[in-house]
């Protein structure tokens, strides 16, 4: 027998509230994705937020899940981290942080911006201003897992 696995989701009314707060016209699917991603801080990725849709028996398309990450991104209920050209995740803590990240296990965590204060930073480029600062450290496991 195959063991049901309870994913937490924000209330609709929750998610509705949250997406209103940062100018987002709250959709079914937007609130789908909402529900899931909303709940607490994490890190996931696209294909990661699409499986937890899924499997609250909804159902959105790879499109949508993409389209809608990209406009919590711009919208700043979120942000994406990019730790290399072909790999993102989606960070619900919008605070000011940094992350490692794990080139083994392909985690991100995050970094306490305490730990890690940036505060000589190069002039910026004559017509422009620093908008953030976002560092990645990649690490890798002390023991290598052997297969």
């Amino acid at each position: 027998m195959s063991e049901v696995v309870a994913i937490p989701v924000l209330s609709e009314e929750q998610a509705t509230a949250r997406l209103r707060e940062h100018g987002i016209l709250p959709t079914q699917q937007r609130l789908q994705i909402a529900q899931v991603l909303l709940t607490r801080d994490q890190h996931l990725s696209a294909e990661q937020v699409l499986e937890l849709v899924n499997a609250t028996g909804k159902s959105v398309s790879k499109a949508t899940v993409y389209n809608t990450l990209g406009l919590f991104a711009e919208k700043g209920i979120l942000r994406e981290v990019n730790v290399d050209p072909i790999r993102a995740f989606y960070d619900t803590n919008s605070s000011a942080h940094h992350h490692f990240y794990n080139v083994d296990t392909g985690e991100l965590s995050d970094i306490d911006s305490g730990q890690m204060p940036v505060e000589q930073l190069p002039v910026a480029p004559a017509g422009t201003v620093v908008d953030e600062v976002d560092v990645i450290i990649r690490v890798r496991n002390a023991d290598p897992v052997k297969p």
